[in-house]
């Protein structure tokens, strides 16, 4: 079974385990000609990995990657890209305590009721840390992209942290790179500075919404019905560890809206292209991208290994407590940011070879 696999052309399977040796990806169908080394992929692993500041764990993980195939004289060859990246700094003791006991809000307890075996050192295949095998292929995506449609521009933020939401009036993308939540508000970080220090002190967490944006994106990728570019956006996004939710465009609050206010009312531009006033569907219509940016946005919950008593039971059904030590993010939202960024890149370079192997170039004409 492909369970651990993901996209149609260019497809992602990742491997390893949260304390193993390493993990990693193998990536096959990736265009052949892709100028690609080892530093391009570790700039986007730096950005997710642990350690960076006291808001996420303290796990000290160089996330060094290694190209192990499918690469030759710095450009992918068009065979199976293989990323690894190695364990270094595990402390499985931490959880040797709970071997027998299901964390609540864990994948603990369905891993044992489904496989009848589970690895207890932070999750197995279950932890977050599998997620930086996505973002070593998501670099990779991202160099491919650059050679099919370099006009492209993947952005992700937060725009909330629990209670605590951005002001979109302040929405400034430059802020992103300069504070440790990926907020695009200047002041909405300062907020969420004071109100995570106090929930990382009582040993507590809190969920998050990220929201994902990729701009120049050709129309026409995508197909009906069951192909939508939309359906694998959605589904890359959901199948993120600990989101548990997904909006694209206006998402939810389209629901509260008329049909005048939603309709993307459209006008011919001066370049003889079509354009929109407003972009309520988020870049897709019919599940097939207008050329207008794609809005994706997910909800992650909060980390659910917390220095908090809760109830639970053993694997012989005893009632009991527990508390989870260890090194975990009061907000697992933070470096979920770099994460969405590689589904997205993923997900549109997998629709580009799609498109581009279906009908080449979009073949009705405006105007």
């Amino acid at each position: 079974m492909t369970t651990n696999s993901f996209g149609h052309l260019f497809r992602v399977t990742t491997w390893g385990e949260s304390h193993g040796p390493a993990l990693g990806a193998t990536v096959d169908g990736c265009p052949p000609g892709v100028k690609i080394d080892e530093a391009v992929i570790q700039h986007w692993l730096d950005r997710r990995k642990p350690g960076q500041s006291k808001y996420t764990t303290q796990r000290r993980e160089p996330d060094q990657v290694r190209i192990l195939s499918g690469v030759f004289e710095g450009q992918t060859t068009g065979m199976p890209v293989q990323l690894m990246i190695e364990n270094t700094d595990q402390r499985s003791k931490d959880y040797s305590e709970i071997m027998d006991k299901f964390r609540p809000g864990h994948a603990d307890i369905t891993y044992w009721q489904k496989y009848g075996i589970r690895d207890y050192r932070g999750g197995g295949r279950s932890s977050a840390r599998e997620t930086a095998a996505r973002v070593a292929a998501g670099g990779l995506a991202r160099e491919a992209i650059r050679a099919l449609a370099p006009e492209v521009k993947i952005t992700g933020y937060m725009t909330r942290i629990g209670p605590h939401g951005i002001d979109r009036e302040n929405l400034d993308l430059t802020q992103i790179e300069e504070n440790p939540f990926w907020c695009p508000d200047a002041g909405a970080a300062e907020t969420w500075a004071g109100y995570l220090d106090g929930l990382r002190k009582s040993g507590n967490s809190v969920g998050a919404i990220v929201e994902v944006t990729a701009s120049g994106v050709p129309a026409g990728l995508g197909a009906p019905v069951y192909g939508k570019l939309d359906t694998d956006l959605a589904a890359a996004m959901m199948s993120i560890n600990a989101v548990k939710g997904v909006e694209i465009g206006e998402g939810m609050a389209a629901a509260m809206l008329t049909g005048e206010e939603n309709a993307d009312e459209i006008f011919m531009g001066n370049d003889g292209q079509p354009v929109y006033s407003s972009n309520h569907a988020g870049g897709v219509l019919g599940g097939i991208s207008t050329g207008q940016d794609l809005v994706v946005r997910f909800a992650v919950k909060p980390t659910s290994s917390i220095l908090k008593t809760r109830q639970t039971i053993t694997k012989s059904g005893q009632s009991t407590d527990i508390i989870t030590k260890g090194r975990h993010d009061p907000c697992v939202g933070i470096r979920a940011v770099p994460v969405g960024e590689a589904m997205m890149a993923c997900v549109i370079l997998d629709h580009l070879l799609l498109h581009r192997g279906q009908v080449g170039e979009n073949r009705g004409k405006i105007g």
